[in-house]
């Protein structure tokens, strides 16, 4: 803790500080910004990202479920469990389809 406290001391003391207007504003991709930052974004874009993340974890699931299938004795158990896993996933893609969700206009 005290290296960290001496790191954050000395980098106070020795880094110049010279605050201009310029160096205050947001920076952004190298425009100047105009107007608000307040920016309406459409829950859709929201949804589709966070349906990406389930299926892309529940798809990092698929791969210990094929080497543990192929083990001796817990082939029929995991069978059924991944059965079970994948109809948990098919009712939720079910139902953001019936939702609506998965529509893009």
């Amino acid at each position: 803790m005290l290296f960290v406290a001496v790191a954050f001391a000395s980098n106070r003391l020795l880094r110049p500080s010279v605050p201009t207007p310029e160096k205050l504003l947001s920076y952004e991709c190298g425009v100047d910004p105009v107007g608000e930052g307040w920016a309406h974004t459409h829950i859709r874009y929201y949804v589709y990202a966070y349906l990406y993340v389930i299926f892309a974890v529940d798809a990092v699931f698929l791969f210990p479920w094929a080497t543990v299938f192929s083990a001796a004795g817990f082939g029929g158990t995991t069978l059924v469990e991944m059965f079970v896993f994948l109809g948990f996933l098919a009712v939720g893609l079910l139902y953001a389809w019936k939702k609506g969700v998965l529509e893009w206009t």
